[in-house]
C-alpha cells in the first residue's frame, strides 16, 4: 500500500468518518487514496482557515479529535490561526498537512514552508514524517496525543514522496501494533495527585460553597457528577465562558456566568462564598481580573486534568490533580450532606433579579427597537437552550455567553483563549456535519461576519442547516466602545456605514436572507427560520451605541 492509503487507513481505524480540507499539488495523492475510499466523507470547505475551525467545532460536539487537511506553504499557513485557536482552547485535533519532498526539503522549494516549525508553539506535539517506515506510528501517536489528558492539537506533517512511497501489510501491521502498544503504557493511571485530605475538609466545613466550572468540566462529560453534588452540597453553580453547559442552564442552582461580562448572581457568589470549588477552570485574567488575591474571603479548592494549571494564576488552598469525573465519583463518602437555606436564599434572590431584569426588554412599553441582550434572551426564549449555539467573538459574543442558558455540555463552541474572530461560521458547519438534524445556530457580529463569510458557500454546497444570526451594529461593536471609553471618541477605522448587505450575498449563494428592525420583525422572523429546518442568514440592525457593559455596571449586558 501506498503512504497515501496508509493515511486514510490509519483514519478510518481511528473512527474518522468527517474530514475538512483543501486539495493541492502536494496532498494531491491523499486526495485520490480519499476518493477511493467511501468510508469516509471529506467537506471541501472555501478556505484552510475554515476547515479547521470546522474541524474544531466537531470535535467540541462529539468530543473525539478533529480533522483537517492541506497542502503545503500557504494552505499549511492557513491552518495556523485554526490552530491557536484549538491550542487555547484544550481542543482535540489532528492537521495533516503535506510537504515538498524530502530532497527538496530546505532548499526555499516552491511552496515549501517550515510548517512543523511555525506550529510548534501552538500544538500539544508535531511529527515530520520523511519515511514512510515512520507514518503509521506518527498517525496512531498523533490521535492518542490529541485525545488524552488535556486534549489539543496535534500536526503530523509528511513529505510527499512518502505519500507515494509504498509498504507491505505486513510491515504495516507491526508498526501500528508497536505504536498503539507506546500509546496505552502512556495512558494516563488512576492515580491522583494533591491534597485530597485537605481538599474534602475545605468543602466539607464550607458554609457559603460554590461550584465553579470551566471547560475541563465540559470535556470530562461530568455534568451528571456536577449536578449530584450540587444538590448533596447545597451549593449554586457558576460558570466560566468555557464551562457552560457542564450544568444546565435551566437548573435551579445556576446563576450564570464570572467575570469581566458576567451576571451579577454568579460574581457576587464568588465574593461572598468562603470556599469555591473550581473544576476544570484555569483562572484566566477575564475572571480574575489578573489579580492573585481576586477572593480575598474563600479558599479555593480546584480539580484539574493538567497540574500545570494549578497555582498558576491563583493560589488554591487544596487540590487534586486528575479527571473530574473519576475525582467526584463516591463524593458522598467523603463529605457530609450540605444545607445552607439561607446562602442558597440569597443566591436565588440574586438570580431572579438577574433575569428579571432581561425581561423587562419583552414589555410592551419597552419600545420595539432591537438591542444585543433582547436578542440574546429571544434565541433563549425559541430554542429552550438546546440548539447547538456557536459564536464569534466581541459583544454579541458576550450577550450571548450572558444570557442563553445553556442546557447541554458540548453545546456551545466559542473562541474563548484565543479570541478569534471569523470562528463561529465554520464552527457551525463542523458541529452540524457532527450532529446532523440538530439546530445549529452561529450568532455573529457584521465584523465578525466578513472575514469568513465565504463559509456560507460551505453551507450552501453541503445543504446544511445552520442558522447565522448576524448582529449588525455597522461597526467593530468592542472596539468601537472601547473608543468611546478610552479615546474620547475618536472612532478611527472601526465604523462600517456602508457594508456590503448580507441578505443580498446570502441569497447569491442560495441560502434565504432576511432583515429584521424591530423586535416583533424578529421574533416572527427567528421562529420561522428556526422551525423550517434549513440554513438561513437573518441580518438584525442594532443600534452603534448599543454597548456591551461590565457586571459592575447597572443592567444587563
Amino acid at each position: 500500500m501506498t503512504g497515501a492509503e496508509i493515511v486514510i487507513r490509519c483514519l478510518r481505524e481511528q473512527g474518522v468518518s468527517v474530514v475538512f480540507g483543501y486539495p493541492g499539488a502536494t496532498n494531491l495523492a491523499l486526495y485520490d487514496a480519499l476518493c477511493r475510499d467511501h468510508g469516509i466523507r471529506h467537506i471541501l470547505t472555501a478556505h484552510e482557515q475554515g476547515a479547521c475551525h470546522a474541524a474544531d467545532g466537531y470535535a467540541r460536539v462529539t468530543g473525539k479529535p478533529g480533522v483537517c487537511m492541506a497542502t503545503s506553504g500557504p494552505g499549511a499557513t492557513n491552518l495556523v490561526t485554526g490552530i491557536a485557536t484549538a491550542m487555547m482552547d484544550s481542543v482535540p485535533l489532528v492537521a495533516i498537512t503535506c510537504n515538498v519532498s524530502v530532497n527538496a526539503i530546505g532548499k526555499d522549494s516552491f511552496q515549501e514552508v517550515d510548517i512543523f516549525g511555525i506550529t510548534l508553539p501552538i500544538t500539544k506535539h508535531n511529527f515530520l514524517v520523511k519515511d514512510i517506515a515512520d507514518l503509521p506510528g506518527a498517525l496512531i501517536r498523533a490521535f492518542h496525543i490529541a485525545g488524552s489528558g488535556r486534549r489539543g492539537p496535534v500536526l503530523v506533517d509528511i513529505a510527499k514522496d512518502v505519500t507515494q512511497a509504498e509498504m507491505s501489510e505486513a510491515d504495516f501491521k507491526t508498526l501500528c501494533k508497536k505504536a498503539e502498544g507506546r500509546s496505552r503504557k502512556e495512558e494516563l493511571s488512576g492515580q491522583q495527585e494533591g491534597n485530597p485530605e485537605t481538599f474534602w475538609e475545605c468543602l466539607g466545613t464550607a458554609e457559603r460553597p460554590v461550584i465553579l466550572t470551566g471547560g475541563g468540566a465540559v470535556w470530562a462529560d461530568a455534568e451528571e457528577e456536577i449536578a449530584a453534588l450540587a444538590e448533596y452540597m447545597d451549593a449554586p453553580v457558576c460558570e466560566t465562558l468555557m464551562g457552560k453547559g457542564a450544568y444546565p442552564g435551566s437548573g435551579r442552582r445556576y446563576l450564570g456566568m464570572v467575570g469581566q461580562h458576567g451576571t451579577k448572581a454568579a460574581n457576587t457568589a464568588l465574593r461572598e462564598s468562603d470556599c469555591i470549588l473550581a473544576l476544570g477552570v484555569r483562572f484566566s485574567e477575564r475572571v480574575t481580573g489578573g489579580a492573585d488575591g481576586w477572593i480575598s474571603k474563600a479558599k479555593i479548592c480546584q480539580i484539574d486534568l493538567d497540574p500545570a494549571e494549578i497555582n498558576k494564576n491563583v493560589r488554591v488552598t487544596a487540590w487534586i490533580k486528575g479527571d473530574i469525573k473519576e475525582c467526584l465519583k463516591g463524593f458522598d463518602e467523603r463529605l457530609p450532606k450540605g444545607e445552607h437555606v439561607e446562602w442558597m436564599e440569597r443566591m436565588r434572590e440574586l438570580r431572579e433579579q438577574d433575569r428579571e431584569e432581561g425581561l423587562r426588554l419583552f414589555d410592551p412599553g419597552s419600545g420595539n427597537s432591537l438591542c444585543g441582550s433582547y436578542l440574546a434572551m429571544l434565541i433563549d426564549r425559541i430554542t429552550a437552550g438546546n440548539a447547538i449555539l456557536s459564536t464569534d467573538v466581541g459583544q454579541h459574543q458576550m450577550w450571548m455567553a450572558r444570557n442563553y442558558r445553556v442546557t447541554k455540555p458540548h453545546h456551545f463552541l466559542t473562541s474563548g483563549g484565543l479570541g478569534t474572530m471569523g470562528y463561529g461560521l465554520p464552527a457551525a458547519i463542523g458541529a452540524s456535519l457532527a450532529c446532523p438534524g440538530e439546530s445549529v445556530i452561529n450568532v455573529t457580529g457584521d465584523g465578525c461576519f466578513r472575514m469568513n463569510m465565504n463559509e456560507l458557500s460551505t453551507v450552501a454546497r453541503y445543504g446544511l442547516p445552520v442558522i447565522d444570526i448576524v448582529f449588525d451594529n455597522h461597526a467593530l461593536g468592542l472596539v468601537h466602545q472601547w473608543q468611546h471609553m478610552f479615546c474620547e471618541d475618536r472612532f478611527y477605522e472601526t465604523e462600517l456605514p456602508s457594508g456590503p448587505d448580507y441578505v443580498r450575498i446570502a441569497e447569491a449563494m442560495g441560502i434565504p436572507g432576511y432583515r429584521v428592525r424591530t423586535k416583533a420583525e424578529a421574533e416572527k422572523v427567528f421562529r420561522m427560520a428556526f422551525s423550517a429546518k434549513g440554513p438561513a442568514v437573518i441580518v438584525c440592525e442594532l443600534h452603534t451605541e448599543d454597548s456591551l457593559w461590565t457586571s459592575d455596571s447597572v443592567g444587563r449586558v
